[in-house]
């Protein structure tokens, strides 16, 4: 378990980092440095944040396909002001195959995505760190992300990741009115009326809910998945910027919670 003097030790020298860059954050981003500071930070100790987010997936009428990315890129910044992290570049692409029948969305096979993950986290790894969490923004990810945590456990590498469905489970309970939705629904309109409201258009937003079949969306009334003529699954009309706060608050503080159990976890 990592001690007093280690976890000391690691927040000074991602402090003196983010110092030398002119950053007022706890973290700092790989990108920013040059091969000779990140060999400083990149220590067993160090746990490495990767952000996943679409940057080309549908979300209804009313919100851009890039829509998980700013997700991504919000939570990003949040976590980099608050957590002794170093973040890596957020990941644009990964297994998203609920979405296919309607143009723009992109989706990675599983394999696919499984090995994204493996080969960028053994890459960070062979530097010092053990420790690394996927700041995830999807649902259908989290089939790829738990092969390559097990993966990643071959090689005593510990690799957690976000389950966006899960994190903020107890507040979403409480903001919550319509009556069942995953996916550009209320609860994520309400988010991007906060993070991004510029990206919203409210007058496109419907309520477009069908449950029964599972296994996705579809554009087609008598497909095999949830029909949805829209890409809504769920009712985008009661969304409010309030609620998307309170939210996406509560997201943050389950995601900082994670990363510092993650901390506290012991490595083999």
């Amino acid at each position: 378990m990592l001690n007093c003097m280690s976890a000391r030790k690691i927040a000074f020298t991602l402090a003196a980092a983010a110092g030398l860059l002119g950053a007022q954050n706890k973290g700092i981003l790989l990108e920013d440095l040059t091969w000779v500071e990140a060999e400083k930070v990149l220590t067993p100790e160090t746990i490495v944040v990767i952000p996943i987010g679409a940057e080309s997936k549908e979300h209804g009428p009313h919100l851009k396909l890039k829509n998980d990315w700013l997700i991504a890129e919000y939570l990003k910044r949040e976590v980099l002001l608050r957590a002794n992290v170093v973040i890596a570049p957020t990941v644009n692409y990964h297994y998203y195959p609920a979405f296919v029948e309607y143009p723009g969305s992109t989706t990675l096979r599983i394999e696919t995505a499984r090995d994204l993950m493996v080969d960028i986290v053994r890459s960070l790894a062979r530097y010092g760190p053990r420790r690394f969490y996927a700041l995830n923004t999807g649902v259908s990810t989290m089939r790829a992300l738990r092969l390559s945590a097990e993966v990643l456990a071959a090689d005593g590498i510990q690799f957690r990741f976000t389950d966006i469905l899960k994190v903020a489970e107890a507040t979403e309970k409480q903001v919550k009115q319509e009556e069942g939705g995953t996916h550009a629904d209320e609860i994520e309109t309400s988010m991007m009326l906060f993070i991004a409201p510029s990206t919203v258009d409210m007058k496109k937003a419907v309520k477009d809910y069908h449950p029964g079949k599972g296994g996705g969306l579809s554009r087609d009334p008598n497909g095999k998945a949830d029909y949805s003529a829209s890409g809504i699954f769920g009712d985008a009309t009661l969304a409010t910027r309030k609620k998307g706060e309170i939210m996406v608050r509560a997201i943050v503080a389950g995601v900082l919670k994670e990363i510092d159990d993650l901390r506290e976890s012991p490595v083999h």
